[in-house]
């Protein structure tokens, strides 16, 4: 599957919030956090039709798109693409840069203790 731009993954939550969707009712979505114009979202959703990344039937005269991918695997794909890139693989210096800099929250360390604590019983 080809890359998916910033603005076409806008697009995507949107139908991952939300789906069938008309792409009126996308635009509609969009337009909740910022404006969007009619054209840009139309063209965004052809984009994505053409890299299989939404479908669509039609129904009467208008078309209802709906995601060919699923979230959690497309964000599983891409969040570790970023970590190889990155990071050579390693978790750790990602998680260490977020500390230094005071981002982590205390749920954020209290999941990552749960993962670990997971990890250990299962990898022992």
């Amino acid at each position: 599957m080809s890359e998916i731009t910033n603005t076409e993954f806008e697009v995507l939550e949107a139908l991952w919030a939300k789906h069938p969707a008309t792409a009126n009712s996308i635009i509609e979505q969009l337009n909740k956090h910022k404006p969007w114009h009619d054209k840009t979202v139309k063209t965004l959703i052809s984009r994505l039709v053409k890299k299989e990344a939404i479908g669509f039937e039609k129904q009467e005269r208008h078309y209802l798109y709906f995601p060919l991918l699923e979230r959690d695997a497309y964000t599983e794909v891409q969040s570790q693409s970023f970590i190889e890139r990155l990071f050579r693989g390693r978790v750790s210096p990602l998680v260490a840069g977020f500390a230094k800099k005071n981002n982590l929250k205390k749920e954020d360390i209290d999941e990552l203790k749960l993962l670990i604590t997971k990890w250990e019983q299962e990898n022992d």
